[in-house]
């Protein structure tokens, strides 16, 4: 297996066409993220799908908070120069390693939170440095200010953003060039596109990196109803998974499987060489070897363009698959 590398963005960043989400390998809050977690298995995965050449590895200083940063520095140990590592900031954690649940976007939090990532991660250098979330009270130009000192000192190769809008892009890349945009896109959830901002990436050459590329699992077919997702998993308290929309969402999975089926593919292949082929680079995230395997599997899957239209076609643009947060979240995404 071959995993072809990309050119992620025009500043010079070039990646494999699939990464691994990190997030589900470690607890989050003291509470697990897609089922328990194991330190043994998550490093053993990334050894894995660093064999297959998937080396793009993306984490967060929120997850944990810390214990996902320092998860993949053991697993990197003696390699770090083999890794393309992402992660970000913007949810505050305090001195005490604790959540505030507050966004902040300001100069002298972002550099706190960049050297926490870097001791965490014992490295000196983050390849792509993300803001997690926009901070509505710090203006964009202070904080991508400050993540562009970062790159001036090294400490940053390059700079992302996560969840905003094109008009935020625009001011943010203004700044400092922006090498790529993060935010929740898979078959299921495609409000990037609806909105405009797919199209404003490509006009200022700025990568995307889709996360939860099988809609936070769903398309996996493993869950089939909304019991089935673990007492503690934070999805249960997503409107996409509750009452009749779960089962809305059932039905549309079905015809994807058909699809998936007649490729001779999983229907989480089939929907991440969806996004491999539209020129994205997706972060499936797993904490197991064998679906890491089948994952990276996805990148040699070709799709003609009757068979990306059809595929589009089962949920076309505008669809009501249910939010991908409760109302609290998604006031957090920049829409």
């Amino acid at each position: 297996m071959s995993i072809n590398k990309v050119k992620l963005g025009n500043q010079g960043l070039v990646v494999r066409a699939i990464g691994l989400g990190c997030m589900g390998m470690t607890t989050m809050g003291g509470r697990e993220i897609y089922g328990t977690a194991n330190d043994a298995e998550a490093i053993a995965t990334i050894h894995r799908s660093f064999e297959l050449g998937g080396n793009f590895l993306d984490t967060a200083d929120l997850y944990g908070p810390h214990l996902n940063e320092r998860l993949i520095s053991k697993a990197i140990a003696g390699n770090r120069d083999k890794y393309i590592i992402a992660t970000k900031f913007a949810w505050e954690i305090d001195d005490n390693e604790q959540l505030t649940w507050r966004i902040n976007g300001k100069k002298d939090y972002v550099k706190k939170s960049a050297e926490r990532s870097l001791k965490n991660l014992n490295t000196d250098y983050i390849d792509l440095y993300y803001m997690h979330r926009l901070d509505p009270e710090t203006p964009i130009e202070e904080t991508v200010g400050a993540m562009a000192d970062l790159v001036k000192e090294g400490k940053v190769r390059y700079i992302g953003l996560s969840e905003v809008a094109s008009e935020t892009i625009r001011r943010a890349h203004a700044v400092h060039p922006i090498t790529a945009l993060q935010s929740e896109y898979s078959l299921f959830e495609r409000n990037v596109e609806e909105q405009g901002i797919l199209e404003t990436l490509k006009e200022l050459g700025i990568g995307f990196v889709p996360y939860s590329p099988l809609g936070r699992g769903f398309i996996s077919g493993e869950i089939k109803s909304p019991d089935d997702f673990p007492e503690n998993d934070f999805r249960r308290g997503i409107p996409k998974f509750q009452g009749e929309q779960f089962y809305k969402n059932m039905d549309l999975l079905a015809a994807i499987n058909q699809l998936a089926e007649q490729k001779g593919i999983t229907a989480s292949q089939l929907a991440i060489a969806w996004a491999v082929n539209k020129g994205f680079v997706p972060i499936p995230g797993t904490k197991r070897v064998k679906y890491a395997e089948q994952n990276l599997a996805a990148g040699s899957v070709v799709l003609s363009p009757d068979e990306m239209n059809k595929l589009e076609s089962i949920i076309p643009l505008g669809t009501e698959t249910g939010n991908r947060y409760d109302d609290w979240g998604m006031a957090l995404v920049n829409l």
